[in-house]
């Protein structure tokens, strides 16, 4: 699952991380990436909180940092982490950007998942595609690659990039959520085979911008999900 939860601020205008959790564990997900995670108006971590929420594993990428709290992303995940790594992938004096690499032990074997929230220039999110390719590497385990791509250009896209190293990609309208336009949110892996189905849930629009991505995968010689 991948989502951008705008901070969870929601169309009533309050700012509610328990109604973001509240849809996540609707789904039920393995594996969950979450952007815009944003702490600087609220009065505990909403990072450790989501983690202690999900109840399994999970790697910060602050992008942000204040006195106030910080701003990032989040990968959680039910399996445990073998590695991994958060990566600059902030562009000249743009708005600082990670991206998470991690190998997650899945009882159906291990797969390398990546998770990010690119620009909004496309030079800037060309850039970032050079880096995210060096992390996706050629190995021959399962690789998935989540998050808000901001990319709404086909020409010189980084989805016509990403389609040829991760053929199994999911194509949904995610943003504004209201009346989603734009596939900005993504979920892409390899091999294609691994991509069962894809579908968004519309009951994000009362709590972001954006409309959240669900996907059912399976690792390649696994008999189940």
């Amino acid at each position: 699952m991948t989502w951008n939860v705008h901070g969870a601020l929601g169309r009533n205008r309050h700012f509610d991380i328990a109604r973001v959790m509240e849809l996540v564990r609707a789904h039920q997900p393995d594996i969950v990436a979450l952007q815009e995670i944003d702490s600087r108006r609220a009065a505990v971590d909403f990072f450790y909180y989501l983690r202690d929420e999900f109840g399994g594993f999970g790697v910060d990428a602050r992008s942000i940092a204040t006195a106030d709290g910080d701003y990032g992303q989040i990968l959680l995940s039910r399996w445990a982490f073998l590695h991994s790594e958060v990566r600059d992938i902030s562009f000249q004096e743009r708005e600082p950007r990670r991206a998470i690499c991690a190998t997650v032990a899945s009882p159906f074997g291990e797969m390398k998942v990546v998770a990010t929230h690119l620009g909004l220039s496309l030079r800037e999110r060309n850039a970032q595609l050079r880096l995210l390719l060096e992390m996706i590497g050629d190995g021959p385990e399962l690789t998935v690659l989540v998050g808000d791509f901001n990319d709404w250009i086909w020409a010189g896209s980084v989805r016509n990039a990403l389609k040829r190293v991760l053929p199994g990609r999911t194509r949904h309208r995610t943003f504004p959520a209201w009346r989603p336009l734009f596939r900005l949110d993504r979920i892409y892996c390899r091999p294609a085979r691994s991509l069962i189905q894809s579908f968004v849930d519309v009951h994000g629009r009362e709590v972001s911008d954006h409309l959240p991505v669900i996907a059912d995968l399976i690792v390649p010689g696994a008999g189940s999900k």
